[in-house]
């Protein structure tokens, strides 16, 4: 094939990943003008407020819903039934210490802890500025760890440039999900929206979203250092669409995303879904690697489903430490990143947080669409979208 071709075909494939990304911001805003006759109730404030009281909770909605998670779980617990095969690979390792900043970030994280959730009128302001420490102190923490674990190998030791991509990326991400939960009529809202100005909002908030696909990388890399679970399901089934299967499943990806804006509340779940069957074909078709790929070559589910659990750990803190920054305070505004939920259908069963229980499962998909806008950016802008540390 000559360069010319090549070139081509380089640049056909950059514009349908460019164009598929495009299409998952413009056509929620179709289907809502057809619902609404232009923006959803709520459309550009920020942060999100709660705009109207979602549907109450529906038994058929909350029976369809357990079922399904049940039967993710039951295959999850018990990986054979899916047909997984039992294949342990003990990695050697050497012991070493725990590096540098372990101690640094352990005290801020300790502080920004203490912080948040003191009822400290003499340092009241200072709560106001605890998300961003409380959390970086963590993710150095997290890295620490696997430093440890993992013979000197971490984020911040191997890719120190990757680390802080993903700090950008993860600001990027995650206001392309604020942005469509304005098509959900806002299935999380920030109450305390007052305590910095519209540009204080704007800014604080770009700082805080730089934590997000850090702390699931994270959390990614220390549950690879545990052999039995990283192996458990990397011998599974083998499931590839071909290209006509993917072309399938990028229609119906899109056909999804505008049915969110005009079924804000019956597909509200579609928010952390439809991104899936749009973005990763598109990448298929353009000869893109994703942690798909694994699936259809070796049968490997691993990376996929440690993503998954990697987001459901970091997501028990999300709701931990938000929950606890509300409660000690009597729910008085001093936490600006202290979100709620209006979820339609489901909002019942909560444990200790403002997450419905079957909230947390939600996580499990969000971890993967993280990863997937991850190598959405890195091709569109053609840096190194590997994150790998062995």
């Amino acid at each position: 094939m000559s360069k010319v071709n090549l070139k081509s075909n380089k640049m056909k494939r950059y514009w349908l990943l460019l164009g598929s990304f495009a299409l998952t911001l413009i056509l929620p805003s179709i289907g809502s003008y057809f619902k609404f006759g232009g923006p959803p109730p709520g459309y550009g404030e920020f942060p999100a407020q709660e705009v109207q009281n979602p549907p109450g909770f529906s038994q058929i909605y909350f029976i369809i819903a357990c079922t399904i998670v049940s039967i993710f779980v039951l295959l999850l617990i018990f990986p054979k039934l899916a047909g997984f095969k039992k294949q342990i690979i003990v990695k050697p390792q050497t012991p070493v210490a725990y590096p540098a900043w372990f101690k640094p970030g352990l005290i801020v994280m300790l502080l920004s802890w203490f912080f948040m959730w003191g009822r400290l009128e003499i340092v009241e302001p200072i709560d106001h500025f605890t998300f961003v420490p409380l959390w970086w102190g963590f993710i150095l923490v997290l890295d620490s760890i696997v430093y440890k674990r993992n013979s000197g190998r971490s984020l911040i030791s191997v890719r120190p440039n990757t680390m802080k991509l993903l700090g950008v990326v993860s600001s990027f991400s995650w206001f392309v999900f604020e942005y469509l939960n304005f098509f959900v009529l806002e299935n999380w809202y920030y109450p305390n929206n007052k305590i910095f100005t519209n540009f204080g909002n704007i800014s604080w908030q770009l700082l805080s979203y730089t934590t997000v696909l850090p702390v699931i990388f994270e959390f990614y890399f220390l549950l690879k250092t545990f052999p039995a679970l990283n192996s458990r399901y990397s011998n599974g089934p083998k499931i590839s669409v071909g290209k006509t299967g993917n072309w399938i499943l990028w229609s119906i990806g899109l056909v999804s995303m505008c049915a969110m804006g005009y079924f804000p509340y019956i597909l509200f779940f579609l928010l952390w879904v439809s991104l899936v069957p749009i973005l990763v074909p598109a990448m298929h078709i353009g000869k893109y690697w994703t942690p798909f790929v694994e699936i259809g070559r070796n049968g490997n589910w691993s990376p996929l489903i440690l993503i998954a659990f990697a987001t459901l750990a970091t997501g028990f803190f999300w709701e931990f430490w938000n929950f606890g920054s509300e409660w000690f305070h009597d729910y008085a505004p001093t936490n600006p990143n202290y979100w709620k939920y209006s979820v339609p259908y489901l909002d019942v069963i909560h444990i200790f947080s403002e997450m419905p229980l079957l909230g947390y499962f939600g996580y499990l998909l969000f971890g993967i669409v993280c990863w997937i806008l991850w190598l959405t950016v890195a091709y569109i802008f053609d840096f190194d979208p590997s994150v790998e540390i062995d």
